[in-house]
């Protein structure tokens, strides 16, 4: 039976005056169950915060939005990264914070975040995220991960440590005293003092922990300032999320991308050829989207722009046309090292097939096979418009 693959935006599962969380439903797009990944959304106002949990699935967390400013960094202050890093936190403002505590570590990591950056967030991992009482914007985080250990194929289960659906409320005050060794009126009065649900609003005077630049090494990559790794001029760039650059990404299993595109730019039809998912939210812009899949039957063709998710099967090529105002969007891979396939561009499966096969399969003449071969030998995998 043929799976609906047309892009979706998610609906909102909860929320009040801190923030809202929404997140994507197998019922709505059914590739989530088959591929069993996972998908929500995070969005904090000023002064919210998301309470303490852990989730049934790894994760990939990437800020779509969240403002910083910073003065120029003085070169002769360039002494080292660690340095470097320290030096540009105090000097920039980072309005959204992290906790993250990994497995079995006596102590969280406080890590500033701002947009573009990318968190790899392993099983057993608890987290909380704030956006800071002053900030001018919503902080709003994706998250994509893999259910497939889940409780629920294609949606996260999120287990919240405190607040009114929190795992410490869902204790007696008998057991709550006797592991915390509380008085039974204590237990009665801390299980009682948390009304909200997994999000709240911070009071006045408030205060959470700083942010450390030594607790950021290794746990976030800012996919807006990190090298690239394709860079064609008028036509597109990548950052590439791997074991190199965030290690985290061999234990939450997953790779991840950063794509940009210029306006009327192509992106080479291709197809992930290690059995791997390619599940794709739209960060900003607009554009066309076509997906073939068995028997060169094509299974999408539609129009995408900023806030909506998709899936393209294993196997399936896919392809991209940027409209007037570019496209860029960031997608997981179901594999933490993902290989690549491109059917167009310089590194084209085609220009490694033999003229004579190529002449044979196409059913077409030798002039003809020529000019298909002589054509993009120079672009990679982005094609600026004519």
């Amino acid at each position: 039976m043929a799976v609906d693959l047309t892009p979706r935006q998610p609906k909102k599962a909860y929320g009040g005056e801190g923030g809202a969380y929404y997140e994507w439903s197998p019922a709505d797009l059914p590739m989530l169950g088959v591929a069993s990944i996972g998908a929500a959304k995070l969005s904090l106002a000023a002064g919210g915060l998301s309470l303490p949990s852990y989730s049934d699935s790894a994760k990939v967390a990437y800020v779509l939005q969240g403002m910083r400013t910073a003065r120029p960094l003085p070169l002769a202050f360039i002494v080292n990264e660690l340095f470097m890093q320290w030096f540009c936190l105090m000097l920039c403002t980072g309005n959204g914070t992290c906790g993250i505590v990994l497995p079995e570590a006596t102590k969280e990591k406080v890590v500033a975040v701002k947009e573009g950056d990318a968190l790899a967030l392993p099983f057993g991992v608890v987290t909380w995220w704030h956006n800071a009482p002053d900030a001018t914007a919503e902080l709003i985080v994706l998250f994509l991960g893999d259910t497939s250990k889940g409780h629920k194929a294609g949606q996260f289960t999120n287990f919240q440590l405190t607040g009114a659906n929190g795992i410490f409320t869902g204790f007696s005050t008998e057991f709550v005293g006797r592991a915390w060794d509380l008085s039974q009126d204590d237990a009665a009065k801390l299980v009682s003092s948390q009304p909200a649900s997994g999000i709240v609003k911070l009071g006045s005077g408030q205060k959470l922990p700083a942010p450390s630049a030594e607790d950021r090494v290794g746990m976030a990559l800012n996919c807006l300032e990190a090298p690239l790794d394709v860079d064609i001029k008028n036509g597109g760039r990548v950052v590439v999320l791997n074991t190199q650059n965030l290690p985290l990404v061999k234990e939450v299993g997953l790779g991840a991308d950063l794509v940009r595109i210029d306006g009327h730019s192509m992106c080479s039809p291709g197809f992930s050829c290690d059995s791997a998912y390619q599940v794709t939210y739209i960060v900003r812009g607009s554009g066309r989207v076509q997906v073939v899949g068995t028997d060169g039957k094509r299974v999408l063709e539609t129009q995408v722009e900023g806030g909506y998710l998709f899936i393209v099967p294993r196997f399936f090529v896919v392809s991209k046309i940027a409209d007037a105002s570019g496209l860029e969007w960031f997608s997981i891979i179901t594999t933490p090292n993902p290989i690549f396939s491109h059917l167009a561009g310089r590194t084209s499966v085609w220009k490694a097939i033999s003229p004579e096969v190529l002449e044979a399969s196409f059913n077409t003449t030798p002039e003809m096979e020529k000019l298909f071969r002589s054509k993009r030998l120079d672009s990679e995998i982005f094609f600026a418009p004519n």
